[in-house]
């Protein structure tokens, strides 16, 4: 009986020491390489001031016209937009599998509703939002289309089943590398991620299932998981510089700013008051009213993720920092992050839905076309499709375009007008999607903890006898506490000499 006790204290001990080994490997990927829990502030600052300075930076290079100057302004966020990207791959594969793998069927199916769920709801409630403010502040006048001298490009026109069916496509490759490379027809730059998430999905649901088989492969993904990270922290210190140079070189390369905002200037104020109202009121509405959480304590823990997104115009390549933030900020369970935030960069689009409602609506304003109800409709329901299968990629959302002004009739060449100020639309955007997606692995981490406790509550049991700790027997003649049986002690009397007997 002692010896089961003290097999059980072992077995409750080695497992509280893997966790702590696991805890001190993932710090020490991320402090070794950013310390980003002491000097957090720091690059915050960073990032603010050259962000600032890069704003000032434009300024000054609007006046240089040579486009040698120019390619050297924005070189450097180029730079760090490579870096980004590079890393998109290897990280969506690596995340997505271990997540997966630390799951059963029945918690990765009820996390994936549950995300599912809500990024349907909030980007419905999005498009909506878009609608309910273009029609009320009408920001298009038919004097624009006049006043443009922006280059129209050719008429294409998008049929909605076409794009319905490559969504379908693009979740069921045939031939995996091509798919990272091309594109399915009728639709390009859409859907960059989506092709590989179906696959992988089914890949870590599968290894999952192997049990101890599949312990090697997950192994590996894990340390490749860790690996990416590492590398994401690194590129984090030269971010600042990078996001600098983005923004100064989109700025300087606009030939006149008061124009541009003269013409245009009322569908911006469109555009941003509802991704205020959406990104400031609505998600955190959501977030406490499920969690009874600070919405603005979650928000400072995504802060950097928030700025890199700002920079970048990329929910992709914010992913990295997104993950960064999530798990060391705000302490998010790594099985949600990993799952959750690869599907939600790839097809939660809040921003996008609400940018793509209000420029379609917007267009038909300028065009002085009314739209009835069933179309308003139709341009709801299109723009929430629309951004599902937008790319995580900068301006993508200008191509999804072509499918909602399809669907309701209206000029596809009038996009042009839009190129201008579609550069900090983008980065609003973007970082919008990002906070939703955030948001929404916080919400589904709420929901889940009752499985994930299930989880490692059943992976405690099944650790095998031979992984705990080796219990040697007692000696002959010894109990399991140490002292010496009473037999033992009466045979030793007996073949003691007389006078020696006690």
């Amino acid at each position: 009986m002692t010896n089961q006790s003290t097999a059980n204290q072992s077995k409750a001990n080695k497992k509280e020491k893997e966790e702590s080994q696991r805890d001190d490997n993932t710090d020490v990927v991320y402090k070794d390489a950013g310390h980003c829990s002491r000097n957090s502030h720091n690059l915050l600052l960073g990032l603010t001031v050259l962000g600032m300075r890069g704003l000032g930076t434009s300024q000054l290079s609007r006046s240089v016209k040579d486009d040698s100057v120019l390619t050297l302004i924005s070189f450097p966020g180029e730079i760090l937009m490579r870096m980004l990207k590079m890393l998109i791959l290897p990280l969506i594969i690596s995340s997505l599998i271990t997540g997966l793998a630390g799951l059963d069927a029945r918690s990765s199916g009820r996390m994936g509703s549950r995300a599912m769920v809500y990024y349907m709801t909030t980007t419905v409630i999005a498009a909506i939002l878009g609608v309910i403010l273009v029609l009320g502040i009408h920001p298009g006048n038919p004097k624009l289309r006049g006043d443009s001298s922006t280059s129209a490009p050719k008429n294409q026109e998008v049929n909605s089943m076409d794009a319905f069916l490559d969504l379908l496509r693009n979740l069921f490759p045939e031939n995996l590398v091509q798919s990272c490379f091309q594109q399915v027809a009728p639709i390009r730059k859409i859907w960059v991620s989506l092709r590989l998430i179906g696959f992988f999905i089914a890949f870590g649901i599968c290894m999952s299932r192997m049990g101890e088989r599949g312990k090697v492969m997950c192994d590996f993904f894990n340390i490749l998981n860790e690996i990416i990270m590492t590398m994401v922290s690194m590129i984090m210190w030269y971010s600042p510089i990078g996001i600098a140079s983005l923004i100064a070189g989109k700025i300087a390369a606009i030939g006149n700013l008061e124009v541009v905002a003269r013409q245009l200037g009322m569908y911006m104020v469109t555009v941003m008051v509802g991704l205020v109202i959406h990104g400031g009121l609505i998600l955190p509405a959501i977030f406490f009213a499920i969690t009874r959480k600070n919405p603005f304590t979650f928000y400072q823990g995504i802060f950097q993720a928030w700025i890199t997104a700002l920079g970048t115009a990329s929910s992709a390549g914010t992913l990295p920092v997104t993950f960064r933030c999530l798990e060391e900020n705000l302490k998010i369970d790594k099985r949600v992050t990993r799952f959750v935030l690869p599907i939600g960069a790839t097809i939660n689009m809040d921003g996008t839905a609400l940018y793509e409602a209000v420029a379609a609506i917007f267009i038909a304003q300028m065009n002085d076309i009314s739209l009835d109800t069933g179309q308003i409709i139709t341009v709801s329901l299109t723009a929430t499709l629309a951004s599902v299968g937008a790319a995580s990629i900068p301006s993508a959302g200008l191509v999804t375009m072509l499918l909602i002004l399809t669907a309701v009739g209206l000029p596809t060449q009038d996009i042009s007008l839009l190129i201008a100020v579609d550069w900090l639309l983008d980065r609003m955007r973007t970082s919008i999607n990002v906070v939703g997606d955030s948001f929404g692995a916080g919400i589904v981490d709420h929901l889940s903890k009752a499985e994930l406790a299930e989880l490692d509550a059943a992976e405690m049991q099944m650790l095998q006898p031979e992984e705990l700790d080796f219990i040697p027997p007692p000696a002959l003649g010894e109990t399991s506490d140490g002292e010496e049986s009473d037999d033992t002690a009466y045979d030793r009397r007996q073949a003691m000499p007389p006078g020696d007997l006690p």
